[in-house]
């Protein structure tokens, strides 16, 4: 199997670096861009790479995207996420794009598509205090009214909703004996009365929510897809969420692998550069090896959902997932402690590299969720 990109990949890849280093390449313009580093969405970048198209390369042509593949979605996560561009809302936004086409009407994919090509942030809202690594113990609850929905409850962890247009609400419409049955996800404008988005401080920055439903009305054209049958439509988006997890984290692994050559080959030691000494040379090669790798799968998962967008992929999207963020992580750590003191300090990207790797084996489903769904594919 051939995953040497195409001649036109290869100058995405030269174009998105170009523009990167042109207007994020710098310390100084990554800590403006990023209001210190507490913000990870730059609504001006965002916009201009809208303008480029690249925002909507999944997107179909008919909705004002450029119809492109997956394949072409993780390249560019990949060169955007090495590169530390502030576009921190476009994961979500891809995974509302990708529900979005498997189960909007007409008039949702003109909207919400067509928005997300123009440079719109979407967001979806599923974990609560109470459901997160058990999504079916949700409950909040959506309740059927003339002419559409009241919705009441809370939602944690949401990632983007403060920068969103709307929030996609997973939620209960029917009570019922199973809990995976009886969810719709419904549409809720981010302005909407009674919703309040608070920002949660987390060591990685702002970039997740609390949201409080308070009788938050949404009318029957609001619901994406079927009602009561939101966990099957999950199902079959969890996968593609995985993907571009795992592409996000492999450009943040690049970016910590290509910063720590540099590092190792200017600071010196006992008269030499630290890169000379066996002791790193190993540990680095390692961490050369396991990116290759975590590239490789990355590139085969989005491959096989190329060939396929509505095949499920349990086991391929569960192992790209686990693998590349743990590798991430790993790396990260590595990085921090082969650069000493330095790499604890602010003044180089190595920390924040570090915090920004942490959460990837949490949210998404966390590596142990990611086991288990691994196992079960195997009849365990």
């Amino acid at each position: 199997m051939d995953f040497a990109l195409s001649d036109e990949q290869e100058d995405f890849v030269d174009a998105i670096r170009r523009y990167c280093d042109h207007e994020c390449g710098t310390p100084d313009q990554r800590e403006r861009l990023t209001e210190g580093y507490t913000e990870h969405h730059n609504e001006t970048i965002y916009k201009e790479m809208a303008e480029l198209g690249w925002l909507g390369v999944t997107i179909p042509e008919e909705y004002g995207g450029s119809g492109g593949t997956m394949l072409d979605a993780c390249i560019f996560m990949e060169e955007t996420s090495r590169a530390l561009a502030p576009i921190g809302g476009y994961a979500t936004t891809l995974i509302v794009a990708g529900a979005t086409k498997r189960f909007g009407t007409e008039e949702q994919k003109e909207e919400i598509l067509g928005g997300i090509a123009a440079g719109a942030v979407e967001a979806i809202a599923m974990t609560e205090p109470e459901a997160g690594s058990d999504v079916g113990a949700l409950s909040t609850f959506a309740e059927s009214v003339d002419g559409g929905y009241v919705l009441n409850g809370q939602k944690v962890f949401c990632s983007n909703a403060h920068i969103a247009d709307h929030v996609l609400v997973v939620c209960r419409t029917t009570r019922s004996a199973s809990k995976h049955e009886g969810m719709t996800m419904i549409w809720v404008p981010r302005d909407a009365e009674g919703l309040e988005v608070v920002p949660i401080d987390t060591m990685g920055g702002r970039d997740t929510n609390h949201l409080y439903f308070t009788d938050v009305e949404a009318p029957a054209d609001a619901v994406l897809g079927q009602v009561d049958e939101a966990w099957t439509q999950l199902m079959a988006g969890l996968n593609v969420e995985r993907l571009i997890l795992a592409a996000t984290m492999l450009g943040i692994a690049q970016r910590v692998f290509d910063d720590l050559i540099v590092y190792v080959k200017e600071r010196e030691q006992f008269g030499r550069p630290i890169g000379s000494f066996q002791a790193l040379q190993h540990r680095i090669a390692d961490m050369a090896t396991d990116i290759e790798a975590a590239r490789l799968m990355t590139r085969w998962v989005a491959s096989l959902t190329d060939e396929d967008p509505d095949r499920m992929l349990p086991r391929e999207a569960s192992m790209v997932k686990l693998f590349v963020t743990e590798v991430t992580k790993r790396a990260a750590l590595e990085g921090m402690q082969m650069m000493g003191g330095y790499g604890y300090a602010s003044e180089y990207d190595m920390e924040r590299l570090v915090r920004t790797s942490l959460v990837s084996t949490i949210y998404g489903g966390t590596s142990e969720i990611q086991r288990n769904i691994i196992a079960k594919t195997f009849g365990l």
